[in-house]
């Protein structure tokens, strides 16, 4: 490790390959895994993700000069597998703690998953909700961190830029339980491409004291 080197601020020397193999390795040596383009950007021990891009021609190039154990493109192959995995599990778990929840407050019949408002068996929300106000989507996702929520959260909004999706109310709930209520009002104030009148972005916190401010819907 003697050509480990930390990150810095202002401008710095440009950063040699046996520092960059020192960076990565020590992160493996963590983590178990190399990292990211993300967790690059996060890492005290080398430069940003853009910074190898300009002086190696991106992460996947620079792994493969490396030569690191043949982990050259992480999307692809067995970490890619493994990640995938994982994501879906987590996703399963996650929706069916919303789904818990929900029924809970309205009732197993007024809880619809995976609402289709084509028959495309593309357009769809995770749930639809009735309710005494006509009802409201919800959109579950997990983002690893803020730049991942902004990701995600453009990513979606694409989809219910659509008339057809815009019917209802869209509650787009991150479930990461780091990233607060106040984060995410900061990261709207910021966004240059804000969300529509009936959308909005809630923690778990917040889409709770959502629901329960909701009149549920009873059949007479």
């Amino acid at each position: 490790m003697n050509h480990l080197r930390a990150q810095k601020r202002g401008n710095q020397k440009p950063w040699s390959k046996e520092e960059l193999k020192a960076g990565l390795e020590h992160f493996y040596e963590q983590y178990k895994h190399y990292p990211s383009a993300p967790e690059i950007d996060r890492y005290s021990y080398l430069p940003s993700a853009r910074t190898i891009e300009r002086s190696y021609g991106g992460v996947v190039k620079i792994r493969e000069i490396l030569a690191l154990d043949g982990q050259y493109d992480l999307r692809t192959g067995l970490h890619s597998r493994e990640r995938a995995y994982k994501i879906n599990k987590r996703s399963h778990i996650l929706e069916n703690e919303v789904y818990e929840f929900l029924i809970k407050i309205f009732g197993k019949e007024f809880v619809h998953r995976e609402y289709f408002f084509l028959d495309d068996k593309r357009t769809r929300a995770d749930f639809f909700v009735y309710d005494e106000n006509s009802g409201f989507c919800v959109d579950v996702f997990y983002p690893s961190d803020k730049r991942n929520l902004l990701g995600c959260l453009n990513s979606k909004l694409s989809k219910y830029n659509c008339i057809y999706m815009q019917q209802y109310p869209v509650i787009f709930l991150q479930m990461n339980k780091e990233i607060d209520q106040g984060s995410l009002n900061i990261i709207l104030k910021n966004k240059i491409n804000k969300l529509l009148k009936e959308q909005k972005l809630m923690s778990w916190k917040t889409f709770e004291e959502f629901c329960k401010s909701r009149k549920p819907l009873h059949i007479k």
